[in-house]
This record gives C-alpha cells, structure tokens and sequence, in this order.
C-alpha cells in the first residue's frame, strides 16, 4: 500500500470501474489494473472486487478490506509523520498474506 495505491482506491470507489478511475488520474488501464492485481494479491482477501462485462453488475467496487486497509494505510502515514505509533500498522500487517 502506497499513497498511489490508497488514491487509486478512492478513485475506483468514485467511479465504480478500474479504466475510469485511471483516466482520472492519468494513468492506462493497464497502469491502474496492475496495482490493482498487486494489491488483491498482497492481501489475504481482496481490496477491490471487479465484475466485468455489461449491465448493472458491471465494473469494480472496492471491498470493506478494502476501505478500511486504505484508511490504516493513511493513519500509518499520519501517525510517521507526526512520530507517533499506533495499531493502524499492525492492522496492515495482519491483513497481508502471511
């Protein structure tokens, strides 16, 4: 998880499919589902479920892991920058595959 990868989620979360959320942040398709992939395979259950083809069901949707990696990703960040430590990095570190 990086800053990249947590803004990415927001934007999948905003657009509801991976190729719209890279056009918003100006990166390929290809860019934005590589993190994607590199993300649902660092941790034990995916951040981000997707359902291609048509209809209503279609696009991606980012999982409640998924919410709640990003948010203790950007608490890590918070509480580094401020030199502070906190359960937000063991709740990162329990989720990934072991």
């Amino acid at each position: 998880m990086g800053p990249g990868k947590a803004d990415l989620l927001d934007a999948i979360e905003a657009t509801g499919s991976i190729s719209a959320a890279g056009r918003a942040m100006g990166m390929s398709y290809r860019r934005a589902w590589m993190l994607v992939d590199a993300m649902n395979r660092c941790f034990a259950q995916p951040l981000v479920e997707t359902h291609p083809g048509g209809g209503q069901q279609a696009g991606a949707k980012v999982t409640e892991l998924g919410r709640e990696m990003r948010e203790a990703y950007r608490k890590v960040v918070e509480q580094a920058e401020s030199g502070t430590q906190g359960a937000a990095l063991e709740a990162l570190t329990k989720a990934l595959k072991g």
